[in-house]
């Protein structure tokens, strides 16, 4: 699991795996068909803020009052507002009525999400397998959705009208939360092991690899996350834009980029539907050196305030 096609597999070999046919599997299945998987047990606030979005009378001063509920989140939020990804005009803000603002009640909700997926994987207490699992994913995440920022940034930068629309806030939280089915599917699988069944830990990882896709569209329709987050989390567009570049083709230009750092043996079988801009994009980021691709990616997490 070094790439994001961990999650997006290829067609020959999601048919094999589809012939997998354990109870855990079926479990799996039924749970996601119904709409039933259990969702991570994020913080109440966090939630109450998922709901707030929902709601076309939710103002700014609500979903900042929700979140004094949590001092920690209330400082998160702030200081991500204030960070270099996210403060376009370099305006330092100190209340959090401000940072809501200035990020929008949308866009916070992303973020304390976002965090709140982040600090599970890392301080869950499952088996430790499965905390493994839960840490290598929340490392992958966190540099795909970097990537998908530098992708960004050189579109915007050979093109920046055509790219306005474009924004690298967005493009690193669609990456951050592009797996969060998985934590559900491993939070399953410990469940189930400790209910004395037994299932072995290679064929549980083919399972997530065939229904991390649609778990994810699940948690993130119920949790009311738009087209561009689900179409990533799936590879699949689910709706016809008008617009040139979409997130997507964002996020599959960075994953065929790590495919390109890690070496990975599968990437002559991957391909990309790139226009004239994004050839050049790839075309610019393939060619730097191992230091500056990792450097410009650090400095990016660094400057997210995440």
């Amino acid at each position: 699991m070094n790439h994001l096609s961990f999650y997006w597999l290829p067609e020959n070999k999601a048919l094999l795996l589809k012939g997998l046919e354990t109870e855990f599997a079926q479990l799996v299945s039924s749970s996601i068909a119904s709409g039933k998987i259990n969702l991570p047990p994020i913080p109440d606030v966090v939630l109450k803020i998922q709901k707030l979005c929902t709601l076309e009378s939710t103002g700014i001063a609500d979903v900042a009052k929700c979140l004094l509920e949590d001092p920690g989140l209330t400082a998160i939020v702030i200081r991500v507002a204030n960070s270099v990804v996210f403060n376009r005009r370099n305006i330092t803000c100190v209340d959090i009525m401000t940072a809501v603002s200035r990020l929008g009640i949308l866009r916070v909700r992303d973020i304390v999400t976002a965090q709140a997926i982040e600090q599970l994987k890392h301080s869950v207490n499952l088996s430790q397998d499965c905390n493994q699992l839960l840490r290598q994913s929340a490392s992958i995440s966190k540099e795909l959705g970097a990537t998908m920022v530098l992708v960004t940034n050189q579109f915007k930068e050979y093109e920046p009208q055509e790219y306005s629309y474009l924004e690298q806030e967005k493009a690193l939280l669609v990456g951050l939360l592009a797996d969060i089915g998985l934590f559900c599917l491993v939070s399953e699988y410990h469940n189930y092991l400790e209910r004395g069944n037994y299932l072995d830990q290679d064929i549980a990882l083919q399972i997530f690899q065939t229904q991390c896709s649609a778990t994810s569209q699940l948690v993130l329709k119920q949790w009311g996350f738009d087209s561009d987050f689900i179409d990533v989390s799936s590879n699949k567009s689910s709706i016809n834009s008008e617009k040139d570049v979409s997130y997507l083709d964002i996020a599959r230009i960075a994953n065929h980029l790590l495919m390109f750092r890690n070496n990975d043996e599968n990437i002559d079988s991957h391909q990309v539907e790139l226009n004239v801009t994004g050839a050049e994009v790839l075309y610019q980021l393939s060619n730097l050196n191992d230091n500056e691709f990792h450097g410009q990616l650090n400095d990016v997490i660094n400057a997210s305030g995440l």
